[in-house]
């Protein structure tokens, strides 16, 4: 999947740092950097959110290094940056019903843990630049779309708090200590990895599970709300993209999306038709902290980093769903 390069140059010069590299975008990420020869990748993960299984297949590669830690430790985040070049920081509680549901972990992980990592890049003699998982959540309340990066509304749920505060800390360390870091606003990302077990999975693989299973889905509220669905290999390309930007490009925020919006509905019919049956969905209330309507504008992103998404909403659907049957 990760056959065409993002980035220029070798990267078997350079060491990677990737938190939360057993998880869902990390591992793939990872899958991305040992495909193309990176000098060695080092991924930090409490398996607490991740799965081991995601990046099994490279611990035999002798430039693949796993570390089972903790980011609310610092003494771990310190350990994994010995020796590494580029940081990215995908280790987080994702989730806005999590969030409600237990504010004080989300806050520790999301906010403690991300603090942990900028105080280890601050003192590290090695490391370049530290790219992190910023979100969409942190538009919140403003209705206004597309979503432009210089403008944001008031967060609906505390894990949009944690990570507007993620944006915060970034920029005071930055401008305190002079160190680079860039912020990639994730538009509801989904692909191969990505997980149905658990009362927080998202929404698509639980809509795939739905359908190899053939039981009806709930669709939260009337399911006329909209998402700006990003498949996973354009958010690792802007992974890349940010870690070798020139410097005029960090200590900035930037979507990650591909600038288009689909309803649930259709989002339901789509992968219907992809999948070939016919199932009903169901529909619940709807959920507390949700957004109504999410459309980015990536011209930011684009003009500063040569961000490009690649792959559009079907094309993306049709290559997970066909992993997913065979996982």
């Amino acid at each position: 999947m990760y056959s065409e390069a993002f980035h220029k140059g070798d990267l078997g010069e350079y060491s990677f740092l990737v938190t939360g590299g057993a998880g869902f975008i990390g591992s793939n990420l990872v899958e991305y950097l040992l495909t193309h020869g990176a000098k060695k990748v080092r991924v930090l993960d409490n398996l607490s959110n991740g799965y081991y299984a995601n990046i099994q297949e490279f611990e035999d590669l002798p430039n693949f290094e796993f570390i089972e830690g903790d980011i609310r430790d610092l003494a771990t985040c310190q350990k994994a940056m010995q020796g590494i070049d580029y940081v990215s920081h995908q280790a987080a509680l994702g989730s806005v019903p999590r969030s409600i549901d237990d504010p004080v972990t989300s806050n520790e992980v999301n906010v403690s843990g991300f603090l942990n990592m900028l105080v280890a890049q601050k003192e590290s003699t090695s490391v370049k630049r530290l790219v992190y998982a910023a979100s969409s959540s942190t538009y919140g309340d403003s209705k206004a779309l597309p979503k432009v990066e210089a403008t944001i509304g008031k967060p609906l749920s505390p894990y949009a708090v944690t990570k507007y505060v993620n944006e915060l800390y970034a920029d005071v360390f930055a401008k305190t200590y002079g160190t680079q870091l860039i912020g990639l606003r994730y538009f509801n990302v989904f692909g191969p990895k990505q997980s149905p077990n658990g009362a927080y999975a998202a929404v698509i693989p639980l809509f795939m599970q739905a359908l190899k299973e053939e039981k009806a889905p709930t669709i939260n509220g009337d399911g006329e709300q909209t998402r700006d669905f990003t498949f996973v290999a354009n958010a690792v390309q802007a992974n890349i993209k940010a870690m070798f930007a020139p410097d005029e490009a960090a200590n900035e925020v930037y979507n990650v999306a591909v600038g288009e919006r689909i309803s649930l509905n259709k989002l339901w019919e789509s992968l219907k038709d992809t999948s070939g049956k016919k199932v009903e969905a169901q529909y619940g209330a709807p959920r507390k902290g949700d957004v109504r309507d999410s459309l980015a504008d990536i011209t930011k992103a684009k003009t500063q980093m040569g961000y490009s998404p690649k792959v559009r909403v079907d094309e993306g659907l049709a290559i997970t769903w066909e992993k997913f049957i065979k996982a």
